[in-house]
C-alpha cells in the first residue's frame, strides 16, 4: 500500500524540481558542493590558443572608463552639457504642444508657437524644403494616419496639403549642423532612436 502512494507522490516532484534536483532526489545524480575547499584547475593539457587573450583583470589595472578628472571627458561633460541648454526650450516647447491638452487634435499652433517651431525646428529639418513644398500655410498638431496612438506635428501648405514632420530629426540635424565634432556621441546618448 505504500508504494503507490510514494509513487502518486513523483508527479508533484517532477513538477516543483528542475531535472537535476528529481535526479539528486533520487540518488541518480551527484552534485558536486558549492563549498568545496579545493580549487578548480584547468586540465595540464589544454593550451591558449595563438592570439587568445589570457590577461587576468586584477586591482592594480581597472577597467578603462572615462573619469571625471580626465580632461577629455570633463571637455566633453562641459560640451555635453552645452548642447543640453541650447535646445533644451524647443524640446520643451515641442513636447508641451505633443504631450499636453494645450492644443486639440486637428488644431492650429498660436503664431508665437508657430514662429518658435519654424524658426528652431522645422528650418533644420533635412527635407525641409520638400515639406513646405509650395509654401507654408501654418503648423499644427494632429493624430498620424498611420500610427493613431501618436501626436504629431504637421505643415499645412498653401495649397491645401499636410505633411508630418519629426521635431527630433530636426533636433538631430540641428545638433550636426552646429557642434559637428560632439553630435554622433550627443544624439547616440540623448535620443531614442538612431535613425535621422
Amino acid at each position: 500500500m505504500a508504494a503507490p502512494l510514494f509513487f502518486r507522490g513523483v508527479p508533484l516532484l517532477r513538477l516543483r524540481f528542475p531535472t537535476h534536483h528529481r535526479l539528486a532526489a533520487f540518488g541518480v545524480l551527484t552534485l558536486r558542493s558549492w563549498c568545496s575547499t579545493s580549487e578548480s584547475t584547468p586540465p595540464d593539457d589544454v593550451v591558449p590558443c595563438e592570439g587568445e587573450n589570457t590577461a587576468v583583470l586584477s586591482v592594480k589595472d581597472p577597467p578603462k572608463i572615462p573619469r571625471w578628472d580626465d580632461p577629455d571627458c570633463r571637455k566633453w561633460k562641459d560640451k555635453e552639457q552645452e548642447i543640453i541648454r541650447d535646445i533644451e526650450p524647443i524640446t520643451f516647447l515641442a513636447k508641451e504642444i505633443l504631450h499636453s491638452n494645450r492644443y486639440k487634435d486637428g488644431e492650429r499652433l498660436t503664431a508665437n508657437d508657430e514662429k518658435a517651431i519654424v524658426e528652431k525646428l522645422l528650418a533644420y529639418h533635412p527635407h525641409s524644403e520638400d515639406k513646405v513644398g509650395c509654401g507654408l500655410d501654418f503648423i499644427m498638431v494632429d493624430r498620424h494616419p498611420q500610427f493613431r496612438r501618436s501626436r504629431c506635428l504637421f505643415v499645412v501648405r498653401t495649397d491645401g496639403g499636410w505633411i508630418d514632420f519629426s521635431y527630433q530629426k530636426c533636433l538631430r540635424a540641428y545638433v550636426r549642423r552646429k557642434y559637428p565634432s560632439h553630435a554622433e556621441r550627443f544624439i547616440k546618448e540623448h535620443f531614442k532612436r538612431g535613425s535621422g
